[in-house]
């Protein structure tokens, strides 16, 4: 019974304190004018902000049950000199109970709802926040009297926001929409809190931004200060301090990272860099801001499963640039030539895709590179150090030192975005390389095998791979030793012919012609390749070559003399001059069929008898019934009906045997027993003829013909 008189007791007081309350409010909404608590915020936000606030629709004032204040279209700053801050469609302030009940108009908290706030940013005055900054750090240092208070709220909320963001100067013009926000510093910390959402080029972010001292970040002092964005686009981290004096200063660690660079910059307004790859990018390491310029050091940076370390700057003054120094471990760099395969040959055909370089223009790049390896597709490079130059939208790509394809490749590639498409110039000196491996992961030709050195200075410009075909100038050489021709036996062929000068019409096109040395010089001009000089030498064969070659319709039109070695320092034995011509990948090679004729004791007559115009005519008329294609057939069904006439036309022994003029010459044995030759018999090459041929095959309608020659 005690107990339960206690609790009635403290219910009876409760509930006197919550009606003593609630009568208190209701004389205060009798007795304190309306117009009297407008002002007070009024007041505040002038003292908060530093500017007098224009409302221009209706303020309402509502003290019972819950003290707020609402003010319909709402502008804050100088908006006919363009300096308006913000616009509301509405601003609503709740009061602090407490305070009021003792006849105090105190703010809790302040919502503005789908406010339209803008940020400008000039070289000289700087933010046209600025004036607020000031007037914050003043409303925020603690008053001697709590009457002297000029500021009361302690959370802004904002509801449906947009926010304009420019800088003329740099260029810069942002909007966000969608903004939700809350802004708190808590009145018994010094802390400042924003947390929520907005949209980003049509992207969601989410945003959190602590600072451990606003009053002391609002006077320019070294404060922390933590932000985080996250979005699909891309996540941002930074965990440091900043401060604003003498100048804007941010110090500690950075964290970014997004699931597509690529798409990343695309969204952040880019144009899209040219080639594949830039997918997956992670970037951490101590940052140090000032003035614009941002410097990294113990940066981690992956990308597309690269990892480097080193130290990076940028500079975000007019035109970006970045600069720094990387090293890996490998790298796989076959994503971002890509491009290059895709603008590579297809059959007999130049690439006619455009090369479009339209990414390289937005900033500039002077970044030193090394790695202990890199894989370029099928090539594969050792040791290799790398400086990446971009400037004005020219890429230069200087080669210190590689260890590539067995050997060091040095030298540059640059390549820019020219009237016609692309220019592209190249300085290369592949030294002691395998020959191999080099030619054909760079040009697709697997002919040549062996140590070398490969000098190359070339340039071009077009709008495609066929179009730089075409324009293509510059200087190769190529020196080679202790190497092979590879599908071609040069030995081989020419000891053959020598043997049997027309007995060529054997498959030659495969084995190897084993060389000491190998030298190559070539001009190219408007795309044309000036084949200057080519010799080959070893201790059995001696190779020269010259001629000229297209590039753009793969074509070879060359020239040259092999000849065979009976001992060192000896001049050839047999030489044999040969031309080259067709197609790269299948070119024809043809030998000189005058010289194998005339080696050719029994087919050297019947060259003479060409020649000679007494018996050019009788020859070709030969040469005509051996090569006349065959006679059709007779239908199966009449066998019998053919035979007859056949039978009736066969001449008698003594027609086959025709008596010979006087002073002929008797035919041969050989030309005697001669068989006749089919009609459908194929024509004979000159590389085919045989040997023996001096007697050339007889037609039973002319013998005469015949035993004349």
């Amino acid at each position: 019974m005690i107990a339960a008189g206690g609790f009635k007791r403290v219910g009876v007081l409760v509930a006197a304190l919550v009606a003593a309350g609630v009568a208190a409010l209701v004389a205060i909404s009798l007795l304190i004018p309306a117009e009297t608590v407008r002002n007070a915020i009024k007041a505040e936000i002038r003292a908060v902000t530093g500017f007098e606030p224009m409302i221009r629709g209706d303020a309402s004032v509502s003290l019972f049950p819950w003290g707020t204040v609402s003010f319909a279209d709402v502008t804050l700053g100088d908006e006919d000199h363009g300096a308006r801050l913000l616009a509301a469609e509405r601003v609503t302030a709740r009061l602090r109970l407490l305070p009021l009940l003792f006849g105090r108009i105190e703010a809790a908290d302040l919502w503005l709802q789908r406010p339209r706030i803008s940020i400008r940013f000039a070289p000289e005055a700087g933010s046209n926040w600025a004036g607020v900054a000031e007037a914050l750090t003043r409303a925020l240092k603690p008053a001697a009297e709590p009457a002297e208070a000029t500021m009361s709220f302690s959370e802004i909320r904002i509801a449906d926001g947009t926010i304009e963001i420019r800088d003329e100067a740099r260029g810069v013009a942002e909007h966000l929409s969608e903004v939700e926000m809350s802004l708190a510093w808590p009145a018994i910390a010094k802390s400042f809190v924003a947390t929520g959402r907005f949209a980003w080029r049509g992207e969601p972010i989410d945003v959190s931004l602590s600072l451990n001292d606003l009053s002391a970040a609002l006077d320019g002092e070294r404060t922390g200060l933590k932000v985080r964005l996250s979005g699909s686009p891309f996540r941002v981290g930074f965990d440091g301090h900043i401060s604003r004096r003498p100048t804007l200063k941010m110090e500690g660690t950075l964290a970014a990272d997004t699931p597509s660079l690529r798409s990343a910059l695309a969204w952040a307004g880019q144009r899209p860099l040219p080639g594949g790859g830039f997918g997956r990018f992670a970037l951490k390491a101590h940052t140090t801001l000032v003035a614009g310029t941002v410097a990294l050091s113990g940066v981690n940076i992956e990308l597309d499963g690269n990892s480097a370390d080193g130290v990076l700057a940028f500079a975000t003054d007019a035109r970006p640039m970045v600069q720094g120094t990387l090293a890996a471990d490998e790298l796989d760099l076959t994503p971002y030539i890509s491009t290059a395969h895709g603008l590579r040959a297809r059959g007999r055909e130049w690439s006619r895709v455009p090369i479009v370089l339209d990414g390289l223009g937005d900033f500039d790049v002077d970044l030193r590179l090394s790695a202990g390896r890199i894989n370029l597709g099928n090539a594969k490079l050792g040791r290799t150090a790398i400086g990446a130059n971009l400037h004005d939208g020219r890429l230069t790509l200087a080669i210190g030192e590689s260890q590539a394809f067995g050997g060091v490749l040095k030298g540059s590639v640059a390549l820019a975005q020219s009237r016609p498409g692309a220019e592209i110039k190249s300085q290369l000196q592949f030294a002691n390389v395998e020959l191999e491996s080099c030619l054909g992961d760079l040009f697709g030709m697997r002919r040549i095998d062996g140590k070398g050195t490969l000098l190359l200075e070339v340039e071009a410009t077009g709008e495609s791979v066929l179009a730089l075909t075409q324009t293509l100038s510059g200087t190769a050489s190529l020196v080679a030793e202790n190497g092979s021709l590879i599908g071609l036996n040069v030995e081989q062929l020419l000891k053959r012919l020598e043997r049997r000068p027309l007995s060529g019409g054997g498959e030659f096109r495969s084995g190897r012609t084993p060389f000491d040395k190998l030298t190559v010089n070539v001009t190219f001009s408007e795309g044309t390749a000036n084949v200057e000089d080519v010799k080959l030498e070893s201790t059995a064969v001696r190779l020269a070559l010259a001629g000229l070659a297209s590039i753009p319709a793969r074509d070879l039109d060359l020239k040259g003399t092999a000849g065979l070695i009976a001992a060192a320092d000896s001049a050839p034995g047999f030489e044999l001059p040969f031309v080259i011509q067709g197609p790269w990948e299948d070119p024809l090679l043809l030998p000189d069929t005058d010289i194998l004729i005339r080696r050719s004791g029994a087919a050297a007559p019947l060259l003479d008898a060409v020649r000679d115009p007494k018996t050019r005519d009788a020859v070709r008329s030969i040469i005509e019934r051996v090569t006349r294609p065959p006679a059709p057939r007779a239908p199966a069904a009449a066998p019998a009906a053919a035979a007859q006439p056949a039978a009736a036309a066969a001449p008698t022994p003594a027609q086959e045997a025709p008596t010979q003029p006087a002073g002929a010459a008797a035919p041969t044995p050989a030309a005697q027993e001669a068989p006749t030759q089919p009609a459908a018999a194929p024509a004979p090459t000159a590389s085919a003829v045989a040997p023996d041929a001096t007697s050339a095959p007889q037609d039973p309608a002319r013998p005469d013909d015949a035993a004349s020659h």
